[in-house]
């Protein structure tokens, strides 16, 4: 019986143990009552109001008052982030008031946004204009590269050197 006791114990203090992606004191600010579709529906509605969102870089671009971050939005799981599915509610935008390395937050990077709602963002897309819900950022978590898994399986040569010399038919 105490050995359950001690195990039960021990899982307990592992899970506390995984952090948030966000410190708490943004995450104790954010209002969790707001939906992405509602923050889709009707940016004004929300606006001034702190949201935590995800998903996955678009695309990215630097402004002249920092950088303007595109994301297609992704449900997050418990520690805040984005959850590898097709499914999403939508594309929107953040800006950050700082120049952030384009290479860095490059697209198909899952990234985590806690921020103040601003209102909308005209993008230009073929011959019309479409308006993003836009985020200030008050402070983001790039998550790390994935791993390839095994969806993906790479196949090694052993006996395959990488830094031999290749002809011209690339063996």
């Amino acid at each position: 019986m105490n050995i359950l006791a001690i195990l039960i114990g021990g899982m307990a203090l592992l899970l506390q143990g995984c952090p948030y992606a966000l410190s708490s004191d943004v995450s104790r600010t954010a209002d969790h009552s707001v939906t992405f579709e509602q923050f889709q529906a009707d940016p004004p509605s929300v606006k001034g109001k702190t949201v935590i969102f995800g998903g996955e870089i678009a695309q990215i671009r630097t402004v002249k008052n920092g950088t303007l971050i595109e994301i297609i939005q992704k449900e997050l799981d418990y520690w805040g982030k984005p959850r590898r599915t097709d499914r999403t509610g939508g594309r929107f935008i953040v800006r950050q008031s700082r120049t952030l390395d384009v290479l860095v937050f490059a697209p198909g990077r899952e990234i985590t946004v806690a921020g103040e709602v601003a209102g909308t963002e005209e993008k230009f897309q073929a011959e019309s204009v479409v308006l993003y819900p836009l985020v200030n950022a008050r402070e983001i978590k790039l998550w790390p590269r994935g791993k390839p898994g095994w969806d993906k399986p790479q196949f090694l040569d052993p006996l395959h050197d990488r830094n031999a010399p290749q002809d011209k038919f690339g063996y």
